[in-house]
């Protein structure tokens, strides 16, 4: 396959990944809603910072490293995601039922410290990353293969993730997040409980 041809694929896939459902785009869309676009870029920069060392763990090879020499540090990771998210989940039953955004908006690097936690300490993230990079850093690919693709995860992704920001302050979208905010944020608290169950699924 062409190298363009490749890389185009790789941007596809790893734009249908950075929208599925998980901690990170759950935090960012609740931040965006809730705290308005500003607090969403911000949280998605944050979360595009921690793929930064994820992306730099599974093009190293530290995948490997990490499960053979280290496993307890997997371990430690599951633990303290899970009560990063259950806490996530807390604070978001506890917030106020008006929009930040008309109140004392939270500085914008609360915000980006809670996108790059959210990131960093989803241990699955450095392992998907580096099953899908495999199959693209193949022997004829080039030296500068690894790069091109950590700049794709890193770069598309926080672009995406700025415009799915933007996107949400729609309107009708923030008129119906009004209308019934409080059922949302339960979801998003039930739903992030969840996930921290889910992190321990082998």
């Amino acid at each position: 396959m062409d190298s363009f041809l490749e890389l185009a694929l790789f941007s596809l896939i790893m734009a249908l990944g950075q929208f599925s459902p998980g901690p990170d785009m759950l935090l960012l869309t609740r931040s965006s809603l809730h705290h308005g676009a500003r607090a969403g870029s911000s949280t998605a920069l944050g979360i595009a910072t921690g793929l930064a060392l994820h992306s730099a763990i599974a093009l190293s090879g530290g995948v490997f490293l990490l499960q053979q020499a280290a496993p307890m540090i997997t371990l430690i990771t599951k633990i303290l995601a899970t009560c990063y998210l259950f806490y996530l989940a807390w604070m978001i039953l506890q917030a106020s039922t008006s929009l930040s955004t008309s109140a004392n908006p939270a500085p914008a690097r609360s915000h980006f410290l809670r996108g790059l936690t959210c990131n960093l300490l989803n241990p699955k993230v450095a392992l998907i990353l580096a099953s899908v990079c495999t199959p693209f850093l193949h022997k004829n690919a080039s030296p500068l293969r690894p790069w091109l693709l950590a700049s794709i995860i890193v770069v598309q992704g926080a672009a995406l993730w700025i415009l799915w920001a933007h996107l949400l302050q729609h309107n009708r979208l923030k008129t119906f997040y009004e209308q019934h905010q409080d059922r949302i944020s339960q979801g998003f608290a039930a739903f992030l409980a969840l996930l921290s169950v889910l992190l321990w699924k082998p």
